[in-house]
């Protein structure tokens, strides 16, 4: 009677066990691929958990965001603050040509106009009396009459006329400057993803016009440019 129980105490178990045993997942030696190829299991071993296989068919890339700028906000870059719209575009080199550019034409101005007050102030002393200025601008020694009024006012408006126009042309230069910086900025960021073959060349050969009832036949040379 003891071991019949034993015999259903085993039965009952073995039952139970049956069920768990059938939901662990099985790995085989290969696995079959979406394109019909199989690959070994030891390929994809750090793919396989406990209860699930992962087979991983095709890669994901994901490609990162291309600059493109935009023309509009690269000239209101650069018409805030010179430079600032070729920062915007990303070329760099041209940093220092534009800033050297504008300290160049700026110690013009400020030069220019500092020597263009000087005599100006020296003439207007000179014509109205009203300073000695002038006689900066005179040897140790020598006085007006010595040197001659007419001549000395002459010279001082020859001086200062000069010195102004070295200012204004400079100012000139700037405002050409500041408006190529924001030329500049746009032609790049209009420019900046245009493809440029690396395969430039001339050709020139022969051609032959046939004639026609307007002209006669011709030989002539036929220049063609491949960018």
């Amino acid at each position: 009677m003891r071991r019949g129980l034993f015999i259903c105490i085993w039965c009952i178990l073995g039952g139970m066990l049956l069920p768990l045993n059938a939901q662990e997942p099985q790995v085989q030696d290969s696995v079959l691929r979406s394109d019909g190829k199989r690959l070994p299991a030891d390929t994809i071993k750090p793919l396989i958990s406990e209860k699930a296989v992962v087979l991983v068919d095709s890669v994901i890339t994901i490609s990162k965001h291309e600059f493109k700028p935009d023309s509009k906000k690269a000239v209101i870059y650069s018409a805030i603050f010179p430079g600032l719209g070729q920062f915007y575009n990303r070329k760099y080199w041209k940093l220092p040509i534009v800033y050297g550019g504008a300290l160049g034409l700026t110690y013009a101005i400020t030069w220019n106009g500092r020597v263009y007050n000087d005599y100006n102030q020296a003439f207007r002393d000179l014509v109205t009396g009203s300073g000695t200025s002038y006689t900066n601008y005179l040897r140790p020694g020598q006085t007006v009459d010595d040197y001659g009024r007419d001549r000395l006012q002459s010279a001082l408006k020859s001086k200062k006329d000069f010195y102004r126009r070295n200012r204004d042309l400079a100012i000139i230069a700037a405002v050409g400057v500041y408006a190529l910086c924001m030329i500049d900025a746009y032609v790049d960021a209009q420019l900046y993803d245009f493809d440029m073959s690396p395969d430039l060349s001339m050709r020139v050969t022969p051609v032959f016009w046939p004639p026609t009832s307007y002209s006669k036949a011709s030989v002539g040379l036929q220049c063609s440019i491949n960018f």
